[in-house]
């Protein structure tokens, strides 16, 4: 079976939420994976006209006067055997994360004491908010009429729990290192 790019695996699944036009997909990244995974409209479009060329999807256009075609995707077996196929897999590699503030801590002798800890207190209130977001969407999922029977609402709220444990130990390494920062200030 042929590999395919992250990002088509990602629209494939998307594919399975109901999710049919290249706009409702952008809006179901923004609002569900975008924490963990960025897809741009530059991506979208031309993985959805990929997916149709190797028959994982086909494409249903409809017209509607004084307004520009609408195209919705539906996948095929073939679309959805790729899906399960590649879920199946291990996995190949860690992710690496790129982080700015690591980064500069990295570098940090180069600047003032004051600005590191103004750094680190920022970053902290970043992650504050991450967190809460991250609150309101578990809420949501979690009030949301059918999640009962949801057959996604399990899988969406562990992945969020993820979201919420990694930005939760960046809080406290936050605040320990701000500690360490603090205190070198007393000494």
């Amino acid at each position: 079976m042929k590999n395919y790019n992250d990002t088509t695996y990602a629209i494939l699944g998307i594919l399975t939420t109901n999710c049919r036009s290249g706009y409702s997909i952008k809006q179901f990244i923004d609002q569900s994976l975008n924490h963990f995974w960025k897809i741009s409209y530059g991506q979208i479009y031309p993985t959805l006209k990929l997916i149709v060329q190797e028959e994982l999807a086909e494409v249903h256009t409809s017209s509607s006067t004084g307004k520009p075609d609408k195209h919705e995707y539906y996948l095929t077996e073939k679309g959805i055997e790729t899906l399960k196929n590649w879920l199946e897999q291990p996995i190949e590699q860690l992710p690496v994360e790129r982080n700015e503030i690591l980064l500069k801590l990295f570098f940090g002798r180069f600047q003032s004491h004051e600005k590191t800890i103004s750094l680190l207190e920022n970053y902290k209130k970043k992650l504050e908010s991450r967190y809460q977001t991250y609150v309101s969407i578990e809420q949501a999922i979690i009030n949301y009429p059918d999640n009962d029977t949801d057959p996604d609402s399990m899988y969406w709220l562990l992945t969020l729990d993820y979201g919420k444990r990694t930005t939760r130990a960046s809080i406290e390494w936050c605040e320990f290192t701000l500690e360490k920062f603090l205190n070198k200030e007393d000494s």
